[in-house]
This record gives C-alpha cells, sequence and structure tokens, in this order.
C-alpha cells in the first residue's frame, strides 16, 4: 500500500483553525462585571444584551495591562496610580432636602437637587445636571506635567458619624498620598461642609507653578416669567467685609473673596471659604438673548489661584445649594449672605427688614392663604399711613381757602419783572395762615419710600413662589388670563387681570388726587409750565405705563397695588366728607392771621435776603433796559 505523503500546508492550516476557533470561543464570552456588592459602582443590570467587544491585537490580558499600565505611567506620572486603579462610578449623598450626586471622575457634584422644590412646570428641581457645572484644580507636578482633576478618578468612601453624612473622594498618587475632597452633610440643611486638602504632595506638586480652582456653572431656568428670572439672577461675591454683584456680561478681578454666589432669581449655588480666595477673576454672561425659551439665565464663572502652605493644599469650604430665603440666609452668622435677597438698597432694603419681613412673618403664623395675608398686610400698611393721607388732605383744605388771596397777587404783581416780589408775598400769605408748601409735599415723598421697598419685597419673596390665590397659580409671578398668539414688545405673550385691576384702581385714585393736587398748587405763573395739564396727562399715562410693566411681574405686586388703591380711595373719601372741616380751617387761618408773626428762623431769614436781593437786582436790569 502507499504511504501518503505528510501535507504541511493542511497542518498549517488545521492548527491556524483551530487557534482561530479556540479564539473565537474565548472573546465570545460576556464581559466579567463588577462586583455588584461593591458600596462605589453601580450594578449592572444582567439581563440587558451584553456587549461583546473585540481585541485588536492577540496579546494576552498581561501584556496589554503592562502597555496600558505604562501608557498612562507615561502621561500621569505620580498620578497613574490613580487612573490605573481607579473606576468610573457616582456616589449619592443625601438629606431630607438636599441630593448630591458626587462623579469618581473628577471628584466634582455632578447632580444637586434640591427635593422640597419643583420647577414652574412641575419638574424637580436641579441646580446642577447634564454637566452644566465643572469644578476642577488645574496644578503642575514636579515632573513637569499639567493635570486637571476633572480628568482624574477619585477613590470614594462614604461613612456616617452620628447624624452626619462624610464622602471621602481620594486622588490616589499611592496608598498613604492623596488630594482629598471631603463632603460632610448634616440632616435638613442645605450647607455642607467641603475640604480640598492633600497628603504627602508636596514632592509631587510643583510649587512653583500656579495652582488654579475653576468653578463653572450655567444657570438653569426655573421660573415660569424668564425675563423676571433673568433679571434677579446675578453673580453676588462678598470681598474685603462687604457684599457687592457683578454686571451681566461683565468681569472682574479681586484682590480678596470670601465666598461667591451663583445666583439664580429663588435659589442660589455658592462656595464659601475659610481662609480668602486672593486674586479671583469673577465673570457673569447673559444667556437668555432673545430666546424667550432658553434653557439657561445665566453662565458663571471662577478662576482663581490656591495657595499651598508647607507645600500641601489645606482649604476649609462649604457648598450652598438651596433658596434664597432671606430668614435661612441670614442664620448663617457672620457670612452676610442675606444680602444675596434683592430687598432694595439704602432705606428701601431697611423698611423691608425691619417692617415688612416681620409683618408678613407674623401673618404666615397664622394664615395659611398668601393671597389674604398680602391683603391683610396690605390693611395694615394703608391704616398705618392713613396719617400721612390726613396731613396731606388737611394742607389741601388750607391752600384751597386762601387760594382767592393768590389769585389776587398775580392781577397786583403781573409779567416777569415782578415774579420775586410776587413769589415772596405769596410766601408771606403762606406764613401768615401757618400753611407751608412742604406739609403737602412730605406726607407724599414719605410713602414714596414705602412703594419702592415693597417693590422689591414681593418678587423676592421665595414663600410666594408656587402659592396659588384666585386665578393666579404662582404669586411669584404673573397670573394669566388669556394667552396671546404673539409677542408684543414690552407686554409680553399673556394677559395678566391682576395689572388691569390695580390700573383701573390707580386710574380713579388720581382722579380723586386731582383736585387736591390742584389745590395744593399756587396759581399759574407767567413763563412757567401749566401743572394743571402735565396733571391731567399723568391722569392717562400712569395707568398705562402700569398695566404694561406690571404686565410680567409679580402677581402678588399687582395685587398688593390694586388693594392699596381701593383702600386709599376708601380712606380719602372718609376724610373728605367725615373728617375734614372746611368752616374749622377757615376759622383757624383768621386766628393765625390775627397772631403776631413768629420770629423767622436763620433758614427763612438767608431766604428771604437771597430773594430781596434777586429782586433788587432785577429791579437794576429792567432800569438797564
Amino acid at each position: 500500500m502507499e504511504q501518503k505523503k505528510f501535507d504541511f500546508t493542511s497542518f498549517i492550516g488545521m492548527i491556524l483553525l483551530g487557534a482561530i476557533f479556540l479564539w473565537w470561543m474565548n472573546s465570545s464570552q460576556p464581559e466579567v462585571t463588577e462586583d455588584p456588592t461593591s458600596p462605589t459602582e453601580k450594578v449592572v443590570d444582567t439581563t440587558k444584551t451584553t456587549k461583546v467587544t473585540t481585541p485588536t491585537n492577540l496579546m494576552n490580558p498581561s501584556e496589554n495591562d503592562s502597555l496600558k499600565n505604562a501608557a498612562l505611567q507615561n502621561k500621569l506620572g505620580a498620578f497613574a496610580f490613580s487612573a490605573i486603579n481607579g473606576k468610573e462610578g457616582e456616589t449619592v449623598i443625601e438629606n431630607n432636602v438636599l441630593k448630591l450626586t458626587v462623579d469618581n471622575k473628577g471628584g466634582q457634584i455632578v447632580s444637586a437637587q434640591l427635593k422640597e422644590f419643583n420647577t414652574y412646570d412641575s419638574l424637580p428641581l436641579y441646580l446642577i445636571k447634564d454637566k452644566n457645572a465643572s469644578f476642577n484644580i488645574n496644578f503642575g507636578t514636579t515632573d513637569n506635567r499639567i493635570l486637571n482633576t476633572k480628568d482624574l478618578f477619585f477613590a470614594p468612601s462614604l461613612t456616617e458619624n452620628g447624624d452626619t453624612k462624610v464622602l471621602s473622594m481620594k486622588l490616589m498618587v499611592s496608598e498613604t498620598q492623596f488630594l482629598e475632597y471631603r463632603y460632610e452633610m448634616k440632616p435638613d440643611q442645605y450647607m455642607v461642609d467641603f475640604a480640598v486638602r492633600s497628603q504627602g504632595l508636596s514632592s509631587v506638586i510643583n510649587s512653583s507653578n500656579p495652582i488654579s480652582l475653576d468653578w463653572d456653572l450655567k444657570a438653569f431656568r426655573t421660573e415660569k416669567s424668564q425675563r423676571t428670572e433673568n433679571m434677579y439672577s446675578c453673580l453676588h461675591y462678598k470681598s474685603d467685609g462687604s457684599v457687592d454683584d457683578l454686571s451681566a456680561n461683565d468681569t472682574e478681578v479681586l484682590p480678596q473673596v470670601n465666598w461667591v454666589a451663583y445666583k439664580q432669581h429663588f435659589f442660589s449655588s455658592i462656595l464659601l471659604t475659610d481662609k480668602p480666595f486672593e486674586g479671583s477673576t469673577l465673570t457673569s454672561v447673559d444667556q437668555k438673548g432673545e430666546d424667550i425659551d432658553s434653557l439657561f439665565t445665566k453662565s458663571y464663572a471662577l478662576k482663581t489661584p490656591l495657595e499651598l502652605s508647607s507645600g500641601e493644599l489645606n482649604y476649609n469650604m462649604k457648598w450652598y445649594y438651596g433658596p434664597n430665603d432671606y430668614n435661612l440666609l441670614k442664620s448663617y452668622k457672620g457670612s452676610n449672605l442675606s444680602e444675596i435677597v434683592d430687598l432694595g438698597w439704602g432705606i428701601f432694603g431697611t423698611i423691608n427688614r425691619w417692617i415688612f419681613i416681620p409683618v408678613f412673618d407674623m401673618l404666615q403664623g397664622f394664615l395659611g392663604n398668601y393671597g389674604l395675608i398680602i391683603i391683610l398686610m396690605t390693611i395694615v400698611v394703608r391704616i398705618l399711613m392713613s396719617p400721612l393721607v390726613y396731613k396731606s388732605y388737611l394742607s389741601s383744605a388750607k391752600m384751597k381757602v386762601i387760594r382767592p388771596e393768590l389769585n389776587e397777587l398775580n392781577k397786583k404783581y403781573p409779567g416777569k419783572e415782578n415774579a420775586m416780589k410776587r413769589q415772596q408775598e405769596t410766601m408771606a400769605i403762606q406764613r401768615k395762615a401757618g400753611v407751608s408748601m412742604m406739609s403737602g409735599c412730605i406726607p407724599a415723598l414719605l410713602q414714596m419710600p414705602i412703594f419702592f421697598a415693597l417693590f422689591k419685597f414681593f418678587p423676592s419673596n421665595i414663600d410666594l413662589r408656587g402659592k396659588s390665590f384666585l386665578w393666579a397659580t404662582d404669586l411669584s409671578s404673573y397670573d394669566v388670563i388669556y394667552q396671546l398668539p404673539f409677542d408684543i414688545w414690552g407686554y409680553g405673550n399673556h394677559v395678566s387681570l391682576f395689572p388691569i385691576l390695580a390700573s383701573i384702581a390707580i386710574f380713579f385714585y388720581m382722579r380723586m388726587n386731582q383736585s387736591q393736587q390742584m389745590n395744593m398748587q399756587a396759581p399759574t405763573q407767567e413763563g412757567m409750565p401749566d401743572m394743571a395739564k402735565m396733571m391731567k396727562w399723568m391722569i392717562y399715562f400712569s395707568p398705562i405705563m402700569m398695566l404694561i410693566f406690571f404686565n410680567n411681574y409679580a402677581s402678588s405686586l399687582s395685587l398688593y397695588y390694586f388693594i392699596s388703591n381701593l383702600l386709599t380711595i376708601a380712606i380719602m373719601l372718609v376724610i373728605k366728607n367725615y373728617v375734614i372741616d372746611e368752616k374749622k380751617i377757615i376759622a383757624q387761618i383768621e386766628e393765625n392771621k390775627k397772631r403776631p408773626e413768629k420770629k423767622k428762623s436763620k433758614f427763612r431769614q438767608r431766604l428771604d435776603d437771597a430773594m430781596k436781593q434777586a429782586q433788587e437786582q432785577q429791579a437794576k436790569q429792567q432800569k438797564r433796559k
């Protein structure tokens, strides 16, 4: 029998086929998932199809790991340890009011949810979500590398210390060398303790290279009126003991910063530091533009250098993710955080802090309906202001009595050449009758701070947010009775009823007040503007402007002005018909005229002397002509 020759080619082919088959069987096995019992890793759902990976080479796993480790070592140097041992994952730390999600990559907060609040369209309210924020430390190493913490993996460890939850995120160089972000959350607190510290990195971090902290955030839209929200969203900061804000589309470099607040109308993201940041750069950019449905309102940025202490980083900070509640922010003693709530400057803010906030809080203690609280608060304010209304009406009645004498004076001293003499005699008649022009102006001026204080109080009061009254679904925003199919510049794309009611009320109030104001004015003199015509135009102009402006403003403010004007009209009718007695006023003025004139004050004497000199100078000019 003939022996078959050995077919070397077939043998090699079979070996190759066998090798390919074995490789295929091995590579077709599902990937091994991480241990689901690990507290810092996500549990893999084994019911889902497992992704099959195809290697690009035939090296064994140990060879691949060696090459990967070598590449990481070459790229990251000492910090390759964190990349080799690091794993992707997120850790949740939360209490009853705040839920934070911290990513292993960067050790930073990637989600901040305020659990007791929703957006205007009833969705969960997040200040951080979907990568709208970034927290990063940029530093150099002794082996001439520039690294960013946002690109590196931190190792998480979540523990509890009594009621306090502690999350330690460590960027490891070795088992004993690391950079740590430490988060400590207490129950029912929006304020979270945050520390940045390093251990054993003095020989790793290059102290000659600047170390920079960067914190960026794009503020989400959370309120119905984006125009109002954008107006009240602002970057605030505390520097050298005082609180200030940064205008939109502006950048400022500050020598020292104690805290930075990225404010969104009713909520804020705040970073506080015990050791002030030196040489910080703050930036605020308006994101809204012309898009009324924009997802963001403002874009904020902080860039500040960090200092090493004995070659190590050591900063004790705090994060605040929470509401702009004046009383809550005020409870953080020594921080001045309450100043980010826009209550107005100067006297307006003082009135809100010492009068309106305490009164509102008191009424809130026994009334649950915020519309009724506003109405009751309006009644209290108008009753307190009624003496000023009475004073104004009394001055008006006195001016009405002496008006015929002032008219005669105009006839006696006609023309521009007698203007000074006419003014002097007018003041003399008013003084003898016991009438002062300022007695009518002062009550009106005293009411102006109240008006402007409340203009700031209602739109900044978070207690009104989401509270409904009658047809208004949210007293912190505008009410809607009809949605327009188009947008009117300055007015909006909706019709609000409370501003209409407030405008009607102020129209009738101004009409009633017109006769009173006319009594307060001296007869129109030659060369002077006709105030009667101007006031007539104001009766129509003011309500129209109020109707347009308040259409996009807080319905609580329109409700206040509507009730306030109604009450003022009622008080004016009572004073006019039941309090003011014109006969008594005439008798009082006649009595005043009989009394010897009081000695002039130094101010009055100087004023009279100045008018006399002006009169003599005017007479000389007339002679020259």
